[in-house]
């Protein structure tokens, strides 16, 4: 089955590219343009990416129902097994902090059992293929503060102050 892109326009965070496989979301990008997505898709995938909106238009509803403030959840089918066992099981916690919360990287170390793992906790948040929907803008430093994301700092803190976590 070919790997599916297309573009989510006029976002509060400005466009978003998208990717799946056989109905299975593989990636969100911010700051790419078409051919810098395809590019990296194929890198990473092997594989020639084709432009269908179509196939992404569940997946681009679900999300601008998400920034109009109409979803909390998603339903999508998640490619994690594109990722290596440690950032799943980190990236599975992340993808379990309810909207409108907050955890910190330390506690999501904790939550795997190893609190010494703080690090890589943050590299598997950094190298996260689907951020809002694997939600690593919600995990924050242990000093309470905005740390690395993938989008920008100030596009994780865009999509705290939707969910209303966030009131800087």
């Amino acid at each position: 089955m070919p790997l599916h892109i297309a573009p989510l326009e006029n976002t509060p965070i400005g466009t978003l590219w998208l990717a799946e496989r056989d109905g299975v979301l593989l990636a969100i990008h911010f700051h790419s343009t078409a051919a810098e997505f395809t590019a990296a898709l194929e890198r990473t995938t092997g594989e020639t990416a084709v432009l269908n909106s179509a196939a992404l238009e569940s997946i681009a509803q679900q999300l601008r129902e998400y920034f109009a403030g109409e979803r909390r959840e998603f339903d999508v089918p998640l490619a994690w097994d594109t990722l290596t066992a440690f950032q799943q099981r980190a990236l599975r916690q992340v993808y379990a902090i309810p909207y409108g919360e907050l955890a910190t990287y330390q506690e999501i170390a904790n939550q795997l059992g190893a609190p010494q793992s703080t690090r890589a906790v943050g590299r598997a948040n950094a190298t996260n293929p689907i951020p809002i929907i694997i939600p690593c803008h919600r995990v924050i430093g242990a000093d309470g503060k905005l740390h690395g994301y993938g989008g920008g700092l100030e596009h994780k803190a865009a999509l705290l102050r939707l969910e209303g976590s966030w009131l800087i």
